[in-house]
């Protein structure tokens, strides 16, 4: 029998492997292409409610546009006064639109996946075609939905009417370049953050770039930086018009887009031919065992702390939104009454890390933990105090680095920010833990790049979450100057005892056995 083929007979076709061609070559991008369509077609085939997910693009639509119509509508849109000041920061806000993309990015390791890399090992597909994936993915972020609302809100209040089309399509296309952009900046640090020594390179790197800029704003600095950013002349350009300005503003941004798809293509092609050494490191370390806890319940917490804190894009996504906001708040010097705010938005963000889906951490585990012989109850405890400590470490961290520079608060002010971190916390953690019993989710959590549920679901988790925690905010942000101290404690106690009704509700559906089967069986799948 031949084993090879003889001179008489035809060489067989060689077939590349995928992403074993230039990721600028033609060929590389036109089955880049044809791959995303068919993944997208596969992520819209596995939706459980199809009527939900397009009665939830029609609203994304409608929010949009109320965003960009809306605010050219308010009183004093286009004039002096607030409007002006609003027109003399726009493009501070696109700088910030493109660092906060930037940051995002790189917190979940150059954007969200289409295809799981789980999957990916009997599907492969080219780095391209995660490049693109993870470009189309990334709007389905309610981080990245808020900024571009907040930016092209922005543009029409500061400039009326006269933004269309002009000013606002500059800003649509400068959303589009940044997005790809970050990206590009995201994949090159992935690429580093894989090679030998290079997570000690990356967070070195973060450290002297926050000492950096945190200089620059004590010094005095920072505007002048800003200053020198070409965004302000693409701001001028959308304010002449259709002229040869505007024209080669659309130019250099449609240029900066192509080129940004290119390089982030070639970024991830060096980024995904390296071994992932942060989730290979915690998959691989030895840990030293601890003497045993006194009780069954301190055992549940301690497995629950060590799977949230062991995983990559736990400690990740913390870092990012712990700290990031704390120094916008540090950098603007914002008051007390503002800097209530936050912690509700910090809560709402880690949550959506892993806690919408709390159980998907214990994956194929999840078999193995539900036949301990303990109480289902203590499991259910012990996962909501984890996630509450997840939460208070964040809100804690991004309080401490805004007060830095926010001076002695008030007696009312100080019992809004306590009461608020507690609220927001048990909030978060009640409508967490009903969702993961109710929705559960099949998801390996082992990526830097996974989310706990699909993007679309995810889109809703955000908007609830972000919704719920900002009108709370809000209404301990004016108690925190219009009402004495002790009314703001009382004001929490109806907020604490909902949610906590909320949460009990939720436990006696886990302790429900035929319902606690579904949501293992579903984790673990």
């Amino acid at each position: 029998m031949p084993i090879a083929p003889s001179s008489t007979e035809a060489a067989p076709a060689v077939r590349e492997y995928a992403g074993s061609a230039a990721p600028w070559a033609p060929a590389e991008i036109r089955r880049a292409v044809a791959d995303t369509r068919h993944l997208l077609r596969f992520r819209a085939g596995t939706v459980r409610r199809p009527a939900v997910v397009r009665t939830a693009w029609l609203l994304l639509v409608g929010l949009t546009t109320a965003a960009v119509v809306g605010p050219a509508l308010a009183p004093g849109a286009g004039g002096d006064g607030m409007a002006f000041n609003t027109f003399l920061l726009l493009p501070t806000f696109m700088v910030g639109f493109l660092g906060l993309t930037i940051a995002a990015a790189i917190a979940s390791g150059g954007g969200r996946e289409l295809l799981s890399g789980e999957h990916a090992v009997s599907h492969p597909i080219s780095p391209t075609t995660d490049h693109l994936g993870a470009l189309l993915m990334a709007p389905l972020n309610i981080g990245w939905i808020i900024q571009a609302w907040f930016l092209l809100g922005a543009t029409t209040f500061a400039h009326g009417w006269d933004a269309f089309p002009w000013l606002l399509s500059i800003m649509v296309l400068w959303i589009v370049a940044a997005t790809a952009l970050g990206q590009v900046v995201a994949w090159s640090v992935e690429a580093v953050r894989r090679r030998r020594h290079g997570v000690v390179v990356v967070r070195t790197s973060g450290v002297a770039l926050a000492l950096f800029l945190g200089w620059l704003q004590v010094a005095g600095h920072l505007s002048t930086v800003l200053d020198a950013v070409p965004t302000l002349q693409l701001v001028v350009a959308g304010l002449q018009g259709f002229s040869a300005s505007w024209v080669g503003a659309i130019a250099a941004l449609l240029a900066i887009t192509a080129v940004a798809l290119v390089l982030g293509g070639a970024a991830c092609h060096a980024a995904v031919r390296r071994m992932t050494r942060d989730e290979v490191k915690v998959e691989t370390k030895h840990f030293q065992a601890r003497p045993t806890p006194s009780s069954p319940w301190l055992v549940l917490v301690r497995i629950d702390r060590a799977s949230v804190w062991r995983a990559v894009p736990m400690r990740r996504g913390m870092l990012v939104l712990a700290v990031g906001p704390g120094l916008i708040a540090f950098a603007g010097s914002l008051a007390w009454d503002n800097i209530v705010i936050l912690p509700g938005l910090v809560a709402s963000g880690g949550a959506l890390l892993y806690g919408v889906n709390a159980f998907s951490l214990d994956g194929r585990g999840g078999l193995w933990r539900e036949s301990l012989p303990v109480d289902p109850m203590h499991v259910w405890t012990a996962r909501s105090w984890v996630m509450a400590e997840w939460l208070l470490f964040a809100s804690l961290i991004t309080v401490f680095l805004a007060s830095l520079r926010a001076g002695a608060p008030t007696a009312s002010e100080a019992a809004a920010i306590v009461c608020l971190v507690l609220v927001v916390t048990v909030q978060v953690v009640s409508a967490a833990m009903r969702w993961s019993v109710r929705r559960p989710f099949a998801v390996d959590l082992r990526s830097a790049r996974a989310t706990p549920a699909p993007p679309t679901v995810m889109v809703g988790y955000s908007a609830k979450l972000a919704l719920s925690t900002t009108l709370t905010a809000m209404v301990f942000s004016t108690a925190s100057w219009a009402a004495p101290w002790p009314v703001v404690v009382l004001l929490a106690l109806p907020f604490l005892a909902w949610s906590v009704t909320a949460w009990v509700r939720a436990g006696l559906v886990w302790t429900d056995a035929s319902a606690r089967a579904v949501v293992v069986t579903t984790v673990a799948a």
